[in-house]
């Protein structure tokens, strides 16, 4: 896929040609509780923010509202790309070591057009980066720090730590698509308990428009019950259009915060190839008992499940190419 033009003097909040103005809050930072979900009511879903030193009530109150927010350029053009440089590089080293898991956590591999292993998911990304360990701590995260609480943390080295994602539709991939899921149901299987309040943090590297597929959000299922939150839809399995849901549209650079306990998923692209390619980064934000993973941590019995299913998509892949080779 073609990445949109960038602006040739190109400010932090408005990249591309065909980027919208971030939402302009500047003189409503101090708008109390009441008139910013006034505000917010007049807000269309699609409402794109910037994140400063500190969250304002008007995008507080549209996170709590809908259950997720989009900030516009959190992350560089430069910086994007030096992402997928990094992720690139770890990629070429899993291989050639043969390391399949990181933490404990499986590192998932489809094949790429000449059936070679091609990375489409891996846990603690920023385990064999340094440069991404300090992009995804440094200072510009603060305000969604507290925002999920003032011990809260950036768990690098806990649950999944950085989690890296690539989507293509193409043969010999692993993940065209992700059904219909709540991140609740990891947080229940690790903690034998339903959560609280969780904040997933999605780093975007790529233009989706709403007809290419990408993520998609139920607004406002975080406050549903927990019956719903597990029962609603099956997990990994459904993935029908839902009337209710809504796409995210992204530039590189944006950053979605959600909360897990939503349902959403990723849709399918329409297009094959690398007009299909999407990648995305999970960052934990972790509020509970400091709990790290070790290098020999164990695959617990969650991921192990998924492993194997994975594994065998990944054989029912790869015969796939060979046949069409």
């Amino acid at each position: 896929m073609q990445p949109p033009h960038l602006k040739a003097n190109a400010d932090p909040v408005h990249r591309f040609d065909d980027e919208p103005r971030a939402f302009d809050e500047s003189e409503l930072l101090s708008a109390a509780s009441a008139e910013a979900r006034s505000i917010v009511d007049g807000l269309p879903l699609t409402a794109r923010f910037r994140l400063g030193s500190e969250l304002s009530p008007v995008q507080g109150a549209f996170l709590q509202r809908h259950g997720f927010i989009v900030f516009a350029g959190l992350l560089s053009p430069t910086e994007s790309g030096r992402v997928l440089e990094e992720m690139a590089r770890v990629e070429r080293m899993l291989v050639e070591e043969k390391i399949d898991r990181i933490h404990g956590v499986p590192a998932w591999f489809g094949s790429d057009e000449q059936g070679r292993p091609w990375l489409q998911r891996m846990g603690f990304s920023s385990v064999h980066s340094p440069w991404l360990e300090a992009l995804v701590t440094d200072g510009r995260w603060e305000p969604i720090r507290r925002l999920i609480g003032e011990d809260a943390r950036i768990g690098t080295r806990e649950k999944d730590g950085v989690v890296f994602n690539r989507y293509i539709n193409r043969p010999g991939t692993l993940r065209p698509d992700l059904p219909w899921h709540t991140d609740a149901l990891r947080d229940v299987a690790y903690n034998f308990k339903m959560p609280g309040p969780m904040l997933m943090i999605g780093l975007h590297f790529d233009r989706i428009r709403p007809e290419d597929g990408g993520l998609r959000l139920l607004p406002g299922s975080h406050e549903q019950s927990s019956w719903q939150t597990l029962f609603r839809k099956i997990h990994f399995v459904s993935n029908d259009d839902d009337p209710g849901e809504i796409p995210v549209e992204t530039w590189p650079g944006d950053v979605t915060v959600h909360d897990g306990r939503m349902w959403h998923r990723v849709k399918r692209s329409p297009h094959t190839g690398q007009r299909s390619l999407r990648h995305s980064m999970y960052v934990p934000f972790v509020a509970d008992a400091y709990q790290p993973k070790g290098e020999d941590a164990e695959t617990n019995l969650y991921m192990r499940l998924f492993d194997r299913i994975m594994k065998w998509r990944a054989k029912r892949a790869r015969r796939g190419l060979h046949q069409l080779h």
